[in-house]
Parts: structure tokens; sequence; C-alpha cells
């Protein structure tokens, strides 16, 4: 904040929202331009759906997907013709609001018919995918990982994630939809900020319990059982890698357009929130990403009614303090002039280029060997 104007150029500038200010000419900004555009329900999909166009088995982990209310025609006629292919297939669907967030708007339908067809729809756009029947259940609950991937570098590519992550449950023990349990959004939603007000959150002192959890501690639970858990981090390594490679050209158009080659200006950095649900037999599925992850480490609690204070949360603390730590630490303009450049970043994972030169080399070979007929620059 400059409450009496900046005087001195900042090595790092730290947004809280979106990139907004193009009197930076140096320096780091923690935004790119065009990540909230870029990674919005509506565009997301697209550019998952280009992807799964041109390399269907490498592109899998998203839904199937349909935009409103542009493409309801074609989501009632491919409903109806896989039905009729298919007759013991019973889908549930779940539509979301394209700009929506903390689960607002969410709701489950059986059948393309249920879709709320009011004015709201004409104004707000929405997806409705298929919704996992089938998700991996802890303690009888549905859950969802949020993983932070920092996006270190758009040109030359450079992405970190982070080696661990948070676990966040639903309220009510799971069961799969019916049309008497679809409203139960306690049960099929495991947005955190809607299940803070159900009765059964537990907020809990250790990172092991309770309804939000590490995710390193649903890995050792899984690795007890006898689960693949390293084949299960490389399936979510592949899916980061690809989902910001299916991202990156419409990044590249942002990026250009506010900060031109040769012009004085910024380099970027963001922190990105992969959401992903197991599925019962551990594949990844993404959900969606977010450009704006929360970074609180602490919650509300009710002393009173109506009386409230912000009371610590040790695995926020935990995940998310290291997270920032190691971020400043990675993008520190200063560290290359320090004696401690043997600094090891505990927190990241580098996935680029190490993971990522394989992967482009086999999608390149994808490329060649399946659609020639296609152009597209994955560099």
């Amino acid at each position: 904040q400059f409450p009496f104007g900046r005087r001195l150029p900042c090595d790092i500038y730290w947004h809280g929202v979106s990139f907004h200010d193009n009197n930076i000419f140096s320096g780091q900004v923690n935004k790119f331009p065009g990540m909230m555009e870029t990674v919005r329900k509506i565009t997301l999909s697209r550019a998952m759906r280009t992807m799964q166009d041109l390399f269907p088995l490498e592109y899998n982990f998203y839904p199937r997907s349909w935009i409103l209310p542009e493409e309801l025609p074609l989501f009632v006629a491919e409903v109806r013709m896989m039905k009729d292919s298919n007759p013991s297939w019973k889908p549930t669907f779940i539509v979301k609001p394209d700009g929506g967030c903390q689960g607002d708007g969410i709701y489950l339908i059986k059948d393309p018919s249920d879709i709320r067809l009011t004015g709201s729809i004409q104004s707000r756009p929405a997806v409705v995918q298929e919704y996992i029947c089938k998700p991996l259940l802890v303690d009888k609950l549905k859950f969802d990982i949020r993983l932070y991937v920092l996006l270190k570098s758009l040109e030359p590519l450079e992405i970190y994630i982070a080696k661990d992550g948070l676990s966040r449950f639903c309220t009510e023990p799971y069961q799969e939809p019916t049309l008497k349990n679809l409203h139960q959004v306690f049960m099929h939603l495991t947005n955190y900020s809607l299940n803070i007000h159900s009765g059964n959150f537990i907020h809990s002192d250790s990172v092991n319990t309770g309804s939000k959890r590490t995710f390193s501690s649903i890995l050792c639970r899984l690795s007890s059982r006898g689960a693949d858990v390293k084949k299960l981090w490389s399936d979510i390594i592949s899916l980061v890698i690809k989902t910001i490679i299916a991202l990156t050209p419409e990044l590249k158009v942002y990026y250009q357009s506010d900060i031109p080659a040769g012009k004085p200006g910024p380099t970027c950095f963001q922190i990105l929130g992969f959401d992903i649900l197991l599925m019962k037999n551990l594949k990844p599925m993404l959900l969606e990403v977010n450009a704006n992850p929360s970074m609180r480490i602490e919650h509300e609690q009710e002393l009173s009614p109506g009386v409230f204070e912000n009371v610590p949360s040790p695995v926020d603390e935990e995940v998310k303090v290291a997270v920032i730590r190691d971020t400043l630490r990675l993008v520190d303009p200063q560290k290359k002039k320090r004696k401690d450049t043997h600094l090891s970043f505990h927190t990241y994972l580098l996935i680029f280029p190490t993971q990522l030169q394989s992967l482009h080399a086999g999608i390149a070979s994808m490329k060649d060997k399946q659609h020639k007929h296609h152009s597209l620059k994955l560099s």
C-alpha cells in the first residue's frame, strides 16, 4: 500500500487480487495479467476441451463439461444420445456459475431438464459438468485437495508445486447422489466456506484430524493401507503441468498485451490454488484453478451471538506460511548475490524443466502421429 504515493521502486509488488498497475516498470509482481480471466470456469473448460479434442487420453482428468446457456441444446442432445446408447447410465451433473466462488450458486441435477432456466442463467453464465459419483472417502466423508502451485515464469516456463496442501472435508457422510439427497450441500460440496456453517464442522488443533487437514496426513494414511502414493503424486504433477500447458497460450496473449517485449516492465509470478478430487481408484480429477487462493491462517469463532474473534488455525499456518516464505525466497532478486544460494526450498518441488521436458516430448510425438492436421505450439 502507498497511502502517500510511491517514492522508490520495489523489488517485489504484492497485489491482493489481480495485476492492475500499469505504472510498474521494474521488479516483480505476484500476479500475471489476465490470470483471473484465464482460470474462470468457462475459460478453463474451453481450454481443457481444446486439449481433450487433441489428446483425449492425456487430458482425461477433467470432467466432461458444457457451457450454459450457449451449449444447452448440445448438452441435452448429447446426454440423450448417451442414455440411448447405454440405458444403465444414470448420471448426475453439477452446475457451477462462471464467476461464482466459495460454493455460491452451485447445485446438482439428474437431468438436463432440471437446469434452472431463470433470467440469471443469461446474465450469469455457468458450466455444467458430469458429477464424480465415486470419490475416495476418508472416515466416510468426501473431501478435496487444495494444492499450491507457483508459476514462477511464463517464458521460459518454470513451475513449482508445494509438497503439502490442504484436505477439505464435507461434514455429512457421503452417499451417491439420489433425488432425495441432491440438495444436501454438506454431503456433496467440499467448499470450506459452506461446510464451516455446518454444525458438524470440526476445528482441530491437529493436522491429522478435523474438517480441514494437511494433504500429507491423507497420504500417510493411504500409504499405511498399501496405496501407491508415488504414483498418485506423479499423476497429480502430470495434471498440474498439462493444465498450465492448456492455459499458456491465453496467458501469453494477456502478458504480451500488458507487458510488450522490448518495453520496460516487471516480471511476474503467481501462486495458484489447484482444487483436485481423488476418485475411489486414486485417479486425481481437476475441479478448478483458483487465481487468488486464500492465505488466511486463522478462522472466525463465535464467542456469543454476533460476537466473533479470529482464532489461529494450525493446519492453515503449517501449509500457508511455508508456501509464502519459500515463494519469496524463490523470487528474491538478491539471492544470487548472497552466499546462501545453497538454500533449499523444502516447501516446493520443481516440476519444470525436469518433469516437463519429457512431457513436452511425449505430447509432441503424439501430435505428430495422431494429429498431423493440427498446428499447436506447446513451448
